[in-house]
């Protein structure tokens, strides 16, 4: 049996020492390796350890950290042959969609149109059986119906094996190493995303670790001084950052990320699976609009180097950082980051974008942190006027507006971000016209909202609980199986449709188009549901203008123009004070970041104010010492 060859009397050394005591020589071990944040266990008895996982139980509660089984690559059968095995398996009415390999983790996932039936039928369905047959772990996923994106991973995945492979070995040497020093302090360094809308990034600095909370673009901004992350200002090359957490996949979150790539960084992503192919989505989308930044090739290597996590699990990401992702309720995947710096030493939580209130698509966003000294935490509507109507009273507006239009042959443009407020929309569409409180108009969605709507179907275990019953249950999706998808088409006047297109701004993309198609038709309408930005089209015809200047031309704007509020997948200013009451222990520290200047102000002085906690609205540039 090979195992790796720590330090001596290195933590590395003590663990592997544990594990080798643990573990009888029924359990087949041949090798343990770091696999980035875990301790991956090959064997060639993977039945044993599946069907006596508490012995994997117990020695996670001695060493205190995260251990995976994986087949060892001599038991493993070849993907074909496996993947016959697997199908032949599975009743044809399961519908499999596609089987997918991964060498790296020794994983077969299993796409199916009725994953459900594998339960309810009793077929002869067992991850241990095919394990045994086939040398593989199976796992088995709901398939969308579009399924580019999740092909375009396996793909990449399947050409950057022994890439991959040294890149998880490099990522647990670097977590696993013993500390320089007993030293305990840490720092934030505002990077973006303060005061403004816009490249949110802040870097974490301890005397072992430099990590990255999320690093994002401004699309909008005129001046690439106010569009990037200042990492002229960290003082830092990108070889000396040790690690990334994103919280969402949002460009303003993770545009910059395939850039970082680019100039020199190579090490871990850390977020959930969703995020990863949606940023991908959006990432090879922003490439097409805005080419000179990065290219697709950079947009594969920050993939390569991501390292999914799920909801809830406590994840070593540097020698003094452990990270714990929960759900944030603002798009499919979106996490806010509880971080546990040194040995207790001080718990900071960077909440992401957050929407403290259920949504069709999304649970609430989590609260119930064990403990937490210092919160960064959003104002996107930070003002004490930002608040946001019933959620009745929004689809009631809406099936108004919707159902007004169509009775005089107008077209309905709803510009939306690829990802979050379209899904919601998309649902509540499905729901208002299944109901009949809106006529059976055609609803046309851009491409890239159903690139991203697939991404929902397939992970249905991040969706709200009563969605995900119903995608878990049924072949249809909810997402409006009867819409059609459409790239930028002609939609002729006087045949009433609604369109889904992002940008949701109007800052670019193919709601632009749509725009110039509906604005010279007093018939058609305009229905802004998002926010929007200082300075972009989108804010100038919300503020009253009708000549907006877009992509080099002018816009004479007469079609109708409307603002429904209630859709929003951020928190308002009620729901984000009652997300601050709700913690406990009481924080010690807040910090606003995500707004504009005013709101993050308003915001900072409310949560002082109310519940007597030292509160700061730094602006971009400056440094924060947390311990």
């Amino acid at each position: 049996m090979h195992r790796r060859q720590p330090d001596k009397d290195s933590e590395g050394q003590n663990i592997m020492a544990v594990i080798l005591q643990s573990l009888p020589k029924e359990s087949g071990l041949t090798k343990i390796e770091y696999e980035g944040p875990k301790i991956a266990l090959y064997s060639r008895n993977p039945a044993y350890l599946m069907q006596n996982n508490q012995l994997i139980s117990n020695m996670v509660n001695t060493i205190k950290k995260r251990i995976v089984v994986r087949t060892d690559e001599s038991i493993r059968k070849p993907q074909t042959e496996s993947a016959d095995i697997i199908s032949n398996a599975i009743s044809k009415e399961v519908g499999v969609a596609g089987t997918f390999f991964d060498p790296v983790l020794g994983e077969a996932v299993v796409f199916a149109s009725k994953p459900w039936m594998l339960a309810q039928t009793g077929e002869e369905f067992d991850n241990i059986d095919l394990a045994e047959k086939t040398g593989w772990r199976v796992r088995i996923r709901k398939a969308p119906r579009s399924m580019a994106a999740i092909e375009n991973m396996y793909r990449i995945m399947g050409e950057t094996v022994a890439e991959r492979t040294r890149f998880y070995r490099e990522v647990g040497d670097k977590i696993f190493r013993d500390r320089l020093g007993d030293v305990a302090e840490a720092s934030l360094t505002t990077l973006g995303g303060f005061a403004e809308v816009g490249r949110s990034c802040i870097l974490l600095t301890t005397p072992e670790s430099k990590v990255l909370l999320d690093c994002g673009i401004n699309e909008t901004a005129k001046d690439s001084l106010l569009g990037l992350p200042r990492f002229d200002v960290a003082g830092i090359g990108m070889d000396e950052i040790d690690a990334v957490v994103l919280t969402h996949a949002h460009l303003d979150h993770a545009g910059f990320i395939p850039a970082l790539f680019k100039y020199g960084y190579a090490g871990p992503v850390y977020c959930t699976e969703p995020t990863l192919l949606l940023m991908s989505i959006l990432q090879y989308d922003f490439v097409k609009r805005a080419k000179g930044l990065y290219a697709d090739r950079d947009v594969e290597q920050a993939m390569v180097h991501t390292i999914p996590l799920t909801h809830g699990i406590v994840t070593d990401i540097s020698p003094d950082v452990k990270l714990v992702l929960s759900n944030s309720g603002h798009i499919l995947g979106s996490a806010s980051a509880h971080l546990h710096i040194g040995n207790g030493d001080h718990n900071l939580v960077y909440t992401g974008d957050l929407k403290f209130g259920k949504t069709l698509a999304l649970d609430n966003a989590s609260w119930n942190f064990p403990r937490v000294e210092t919160m960064v935490i959003e104002s996107t509507y930070g003002g004490k006027e930002d608040i946001a109507c019933p959620r009745e009273e929004a689809e009631a507006n809406l099936a108004r507006s919707i159902s007004a239009a169509a009775q005089t042959g107008g077209r309905v443009l709803i510009p939306v971000p690829a990802a979050g407020t379209a899904q919601e929309l998309l649902l509540t569409l499905d729901y208002l016209m299944k109901s009949g409180r809106v006529p059976q108009v055609k609803v046309l969605v851009e491409k890239l909202v159903s690139e991203a709507t697939a991404i929902y179907e397939a992970y249905p275990e991040f969706l709200s609980r009563e969605l995900r019953s119903r995608i878990s249950e049924s072949e249809a999706s909810p997402f409006g199986a009867q819409f059609t998808t459409v790239e930028s088409q002609k939609v002729a006047q006087g045949e009433p449709a609604v369109i889904l297109a992002p940008s949701s701004m109007l800052a670019g993309g193919p709601s632009v188009s749509y725009l110039q198609q509906i604005a010279s038709d007093p018939t058609s309408k305009l229905i802004l549901v998002s926010y929007q930005a200082p300075d972009t089209p989108g804010r100038m015809l919300q503020d009253g203008n009708r000549q907006v200047a877009i992509e080099g031309g002018t816009i004479s704007v007469r079609c109708q123009v409307e603002r429904i509020d209630g859709f929003s997948s951020h928190s308002d200013y009620n729901q984000l004070m009652a997300y601050v009451s709700r913690l406990r222990p009481k924080l010690r520290r807040v910090l606003v970041n995500h707004g504009e200047r005013p709101k993050a102000q308003n915001l900072a002085s409310s949560i002082n104010k109310i519940f007597k906690i030292q509160t700061q609205h730094p602006l971009v540039q400056e440094a924060v010492k947390l311990l």
